[in-house]
């Protein structure tokens, strides 16, 4: 540590002022006595708690190498808990007759252990399972074999898919075919008669109504999918012409992912449930209504309509959609259907998070170069200087702009080879010492002129973490999508620097330069100054929705080491890790490009061996540099620790 760092003491709240933790971890995250950050499984504050540090400990005394992927199971079956009680809850206050009947969409993760999860917890509410393709068709027939349970298939379909669905009719399951383009209905009703089968068949709509965030258009008249009113009532037609209307069973609509505002649902439930109503008094007997996705997750804790939040609670959109639904059913005459709704990420999103160890730090500035005044230097140095020695909070934005014109200056000077390199570096040396100078006097500033707000920007410190955002936090550089991002340990320290993130990928953007905030993002985020030999370590949270699945390989870096953790209050430290899932090796990631590791080791050992026969390496080093290409090949794609 630098001898001129000193340990402030800071509170808990101070920290969650910081990095709001509160707001955006919906009872599952707190800090603990030691300043580690902890996981409440059960959004208890006197339950037991998980110290995410000391998961990292047991995963080191594993040998289990950083970057990794923590998953919390029991924050996952929570979640599918608490939407399945909330919606019941509000059912019975309402005197709702249908039933709340979920399913969750794997496209949001359709990684096994997660699905498995799903279900396992879902059972006791017969919580089913949403497909979008054909590869996620099968995995759900294989693991949604609950009989009261529902599999709706949404997405464009071809023969495959749609025989696949009857397979799952014949096997006894509620499958429901949702029927996207109107050319599918005459497809499946085909395959229907050849397979002998009854099918379970849905409609969905294209809504009026836009939904409200980054995937709004994924609503509205233009919407990629679903059907018109036009040909909905036609469909309702052909389906009575064939005598198999009453395989039609569910209503759906879908206004896309992450809706941010509230009233966006209340408007989409108005109409969708008109049209549901008068779709059964033209004789179509269905049973569920689906409001498909959109459920958000507040991920800056802003409780706001900001694409990173939502203005609402699980409670409020629970409540709109049955009491809506039950008004204009009542109102139509209409009986009250089962409820269905697809809420992946919320859901997923809190169970899962990436902690990746720092590497090291990166200064934009410079100041440790001697600046002391040499006989003879420019006279731009001696300026450059003198500015420093007078620099104080009242002079500050005029020392700047002076500082400015100064170092431009130098630039010409050194173009035309006026000045020396040292002279140069002894000049933007003490530029640098005058921006760090002022900006520890902002605080102190009454007033903080406009020229003066962007310096801790330009001088802030750039963390480098063992990672790369492209494979493990890809909605964060494509999409700007914000995560809560805090550090893992030392939240019972002031933090001494305030800076960004940047990834070990060779792309300039590979970094995090937003952080969450209350009112709009923050540019830079407060850490701790780096401790030789000891370890610090930065966590992503809410990754769990999307971000495990939608990765890519960019500079081939592959997919992390998990490790699944679960509570246990009878153990000592709260928890155990119940799998270790091991991440891409070199030889993977290599393979998935095409190229042949067995090949390129022997052509590596060819290549060695030619130097042996040579005499220009020894047969024993030959060996064991064969070895160590062969090691590599086997080894994490990430830096070792």
């Amino acid at each position: 540590m630098s001898k001129n760092i000193v340990n402030i003491p800071w509170s808990k709240e101070e920290a969650d002022d910081v990095y709001h933790i509160s707001r955006w971890g919906d009872g599952y995250f707190d800090i603990n006595d030691e300043g580690h950050l902890c996981v409440l499984p059960n959004q208890d504050e006197n339950g037991p708690r998980i110290d995410i540090a000391e998961v990292l400990e047991e995963m080191k005394a594993q040998n289990i190498p950083f970057p990794i992927v923590v998953r919390f199971h029991d924050i996952l079956r929570s979640q599918v808990k608490v939407i399945n009680e909330t919606f019941r809850e509000v059912i019975k206050e309402a005197n709702y007759n249908g039933q709340y009947k979920g399913v969750y969409p794997i496209k949001v993760n359709q990684m096994r252990e997660v699905v498995e999860e799903i279900v396992d917890a879902g059972a006791p509410y017969d919580y089913g399972l949403e497909a979008g393709s054909k590869p996620e068709l099968l995995s759900v027939l294989a693991f949604n074999d609950n009989l009261n349970a529902l599999t709706v298939l949404n997405g464009y379909k071809d023969e495959d898919y749609l025989r696949l669905a009857l397979l799952g009719n014949k096997l006894g399951r509620k499958v429901i075919v949702v029927i996207e383009k109107f050319s599918e209905l005459h497809k499946l009703l085909k395959l229907s008669r050849e397979m002998n089968v009854e099918p379970m068949i849905g409609l969905r709509a294209k809504m009026a109504v836009k939904g409200s965030g980054k995937w709004s258009d994924s609503g509205g008249e233009k919407a990629k999918f679903g059907l018109t009113i036009a040909e909905m009532l036609t469909a309702v037609q052909i389906l009575k012409d064939e005598g198999s209307i009453n395989s039609l069973k569910l209503f759906h609509f879908h206004i896309g992912s992450q809706v941010t505002d509230i009233r966006t649902i209340k408007e989409v439930m108005r109409e969708g449930g008109r049209i549901f109503a008068k779709l059964s008094q033209l004789g179509a007997p269905l049973e569920y209504f689906d409001v498909g996705g959109g459920l958000g997750v507040d991920y800056d804790g802003s409780q706001s309509t900001n694409d990173s939040s939502v203005n609402y609670k699980l409670q409020d959109y629970a409540s709109d959609i049955v009491y809506i639904l039950k008004e204009i059913c009542d109102a139509e005459k209409v009986p009250h259907p089962n409820i269905v709704s697809e809420s992946g990420r919320a859901i997923t999103a809190r169970h899962s998070c990436v902690i990746t160890n720092v590497i090291d730090k990166i200064e934009t500035s410079f100041t440790d170069y001697e600046t002391n005044k040499i006989p003879g230097e420019h006279t731009l140095v001696s300026n450059m200087r003198e500015l420093f020695d007078t620099l104080d909070v009242e002079n500050a934005q005029e020392i700047y702009n002076d500082a400015l014109d100064t170092k431009k200056e130098c630039l010409n000077a050194f173009r035309l080879g006026i000045l020396k390199l040292e002279e140069r570096a002894s000049l933007e040396t003490l530029f640098w010492k005058i921006t760090k100078k002022i900006t520890s006097l902002l605080p102190e500033m009454e007033f903080i002129p406009e020229n003066l707000y962007d310096i801790e920007q330009g001088i802030a410190p750039q963390y480098l973490c063992n990672f790369s955002i492209f494979q493990s936090a890809p909605d964060l550089w494509a999409i700007g999508q914000l995560l809560p991002i805090v550090p893992i340990t030392k939240l019972n320290i002031k933090p001494h620097n305030n800076g960004t993130l940047v990834d070990i990928t060779c792309d300039s953007d590979g970094k995090i330069t937003k952080f969450i905030d209350i009112n709009e993002t923050k540019n830079l985020l407060p850490l701790h100054e780096l401790t030789p030999n000891e370890d610090y370590y930065i966590g992503l949270f809410m990754t769990g929705a999307y971000q495990d699945v939608m990765g890519d390989l960019h500079n081939m870096f592959g997919r992390l080491n998990e490790v699944h953790v679960f509570c246990d209050d009878e153990d000592p430290t709260d928890f155990y890790i119940e799998e270790v899932i091991k991440g891409s090796s070199c030889e993977n990631v290599l393979s998935a490009m095409q190229y042949n590791p067995e090949a390129m080791a022997y052509t590596m050992k060819k290549n060695i061996d030619r130097q042996i026969a040579s005499g220009k390496i020894n047969p024993r080093e030959g060996v064991k540099l064969v070895d160590f290409y062969e090691e590599c090949l086997k080894s994490y794609t990430y830096l070792k620790n």
